[in-house]
């Protein structure tokens, strides 16, 4: 026993930082502070965890106060952003740079995985138009967590099937941006009531790259290059560019049906918490929730996510081909010169039941909408 020595203790404190700077997994340097006081020491003062988390998530870099627990925190924090389970992060839309009808073509509709909400019903929003293709705008959403977690955020152009030849209005590009509030006072307001834009009432601490957007009518995933931390609980989404004129008055519009986002959850074992003076922003870290959940997630009782609410799309084309057929016959005259009979196949071909008859004289147009 008395012939071992802690090499550690031999090197230079740059040698030794060198050394273990190159491990990336905090679950090696809690092993590494595992060897004896010394090393731990060495980890804690040197704060290691916090640099790694700095280096996999550089929004963190806005943090200006730690948590109590300093770098033990940031161990928790890492395995945090692996471990917890994902999860929906969008909570509350909370402003659109335009609405062109409100509220039936609200930001609000874009949280409504439903192509309808009600027979007639189509549920999407729709910018205001403009003579401009380049005119960018913008949506932005409260997360469920003012701390979370951010890998993948999905858009689902509108597709405006009671329009001729049922125009996809969808941008060029897409950017996200995250963070948080200027000031709980300047966003304790109703944007969406009052049809105000919200983008200068946030500091944004993530920007993407630009992705390009496809037009087409389907669900569309963009998978950021790492997973983000947002801190401060708020997501901007810019559309860029505008690709489709509305036939009626010759404008550009963008219009949105679905956005969802999705990530880990970090409150409540985590928080963020904003000085509105200093301007500067702490780290909350609460052990017990963290030792609560990770117990959960080994278990395997931490949820798992469910695609149940993402929108499974019908072939619509398909759709909208068959009522142009449909169309085409209804409003052809009548080769009796009479009535058009309804029936319904209920599988027995002894039994037809009439449903109900229609006057078609080719005088009267139906409303395609109304079909759909």
């Amino acid at each position: 026993m008395d012939n071992q020595i802690d090499f550690f203790q031999w090197l230079e404190s740059d040698m030794a930082l060198k050394i273990l700077t190159c491990l990336d997994d905090s679950a090696d340097l809690i092993r590494a502070s595992a060897v004896s006081h010394y090393w731990q020491n060495f980890v804690i003062s040197n704060g290691l965890n916090k640099q790694l988390c700095l280096k996999r998530f550089p929004q963190l870099a806005s943090i200006t106060h730690d948590p109590s627990s300093g770098d033990l925190a940031y161990a928790a924090l890492f395995q945090a952003v692996t471990k917890f389970p994902q999860s929906y992060c969008i909570a509350d839309p909370v402003s659109a740079s335009s609405t062109d009808n409100y509220p039936e073509e609200s930001i609000l509709n874009t949280l409504d995985p439903r192509d309808k909400i009600r027979q007639r019903d189509y549920s999407y929003w729709s910018s205001k138009g403009s003579d401009d293709p380049d005119k960018p705008e913008t949506l932005i959403y409260n997360l469920s967590a003012n701390f979370c977690v951010i890998s993948e955020i999905y858009l689902h152009p509108f597709q405006a099937l009671f329009q001729i030849d049922s125009p996809i209005y969808s941008s060029k590009y897409v950017r996200f941006r995250m963070g948080h509030p200027r000031s709980l006072n300047e966003i304790n307001h109703d944007f969406m009531e009052s049809q105000e834009c919200a983008d200068d009432k946030f500091i944004w601490t993530y920007t993407s790259q630009i992705f390009p957007m496809a037009q087409e009518n389907r669900l569309q995933k963009f998978k950021l290059p790492e997973p983000v931390i947002c801190i401060g609980g708020f997501l901007q989404i810019e559309l860029l560019g505008r690709v489709q004129k509305q036939a009626a008055d010759g404008k550009y519009y963008i219009c949105v049906a679905h956005v969802q986002a999705i990530g880990r959850k970090l409150s409540p074992s985590f928080c963020v918490e904003v000085c509105e003076e200093s301007k500067g922003v702490s780290l909350r870290y609460d052990g017990g929730e963290f030792e609560v959940m990770m117990q959960r997630v080994s278990s395997g009782d931490g949820g798992s996510l469910s695609t149940s609410l993402l929108p499974v799309q019908p072939p619509r084309q398909l759709a909208w081909g068959n009522l142009q057929d449909f169309l085409h016959m209804v409003q052809a005259p009548p080769q009796d010169g009479g009535w058009y009979e309804w029936v319904v196949d209920d599988g027995d071909d002894d039994e037809v039941e009439e449903e109900e008859e229609v006057d078609m004289d080719g005088d009267d147009e139906i409303d395609p909408a109304f079909l759909i």
